[in-house]
């Protein structure tokens, strides 16, 4: 950590953040390295305060600075102070990293849940399976010729809705009808609720 020197028992004037940030925007690294010294320090704080975390906390204020760096430009004196502004990212930054490890957590426990499943029928799988394909294929011989070729080619061979009405050589809207009608009458053959 560098300690301040005044000169001449004089403290020195705080740096005009606004106009080094138009100087880091573009490019200037000497302007990026007196920003740096002047935010550094409270975007750490203001991240452990989130994370409680020491070395996810450092990682996240040198991925934050990163970003300031990357997207000075964006920087809008008009919106605030360029602290604001980076406390904002800091903020925000930290906050995703929560979310990150609590979703990374939260499928763990599912994973270690499904490993304690009971085991299940192989032969019942295998019967309902069957019964389902064959319920799926009766309610498909039940739409139109061209509904039936507008599912079977978006969902069996995973074609876009352009590309089946390109295919079909049929306008797009035709086929997004088609598709909508399509699918409304599969769900209430198959019972499925909405």
């Amino acid at each position: 950590m560098t300690e301040n020197v005044w000169i001449g028992g004089v403290r020195p004037a705080a740096p005009d953040l606004p106009e080094l940030m138009g100087r880091v925007a573009l490019g200037d690294q000497q302007a990026f390295t007196a920003v740096f010294d002047a935010v550094s320090g409270p975007v750490l704080g203001l991240v452990r305060t989130v994370l409680r975390d020491s070395a996810q906390s450092e990682e996240v204020a040198q991925e934050v600075l990163v970003e300031v760096w990357r997207t000075a430009a964006r920087y809008q004196p008009s919106r605030g102070s360029v602290m604001t502004w980076v406390l904002t990212l800091a903020h925000r930054r930290a906050v995703d990293r929560v979310r990150s490890e609590q979703a990374a957590s939260n499928r763990e426990k599912r994973v270690a849940l499904l490993e304690h499943t009971a085991a299940y029928d192989e032969v019942v799988e295998e019967v309902e399976g069957r019964l389902e394909r064959e319920q799926v294929r009766r309610c498909l011989r039940g739409l139109t010729e061209l509904q039936r070729q507008s599912v079977t080619l978006a969902y069996y061979r995973g074609l876009t809705y352009r590309e089946v009405a390109e295919l079909l050589t049929v306008p797009l809207g035709t086929v997004k009808a088609r598709m909508r009608d399509g699918l409304i009458r599969l769900r209430d053959c198959l019972g499925v609720g909405v």
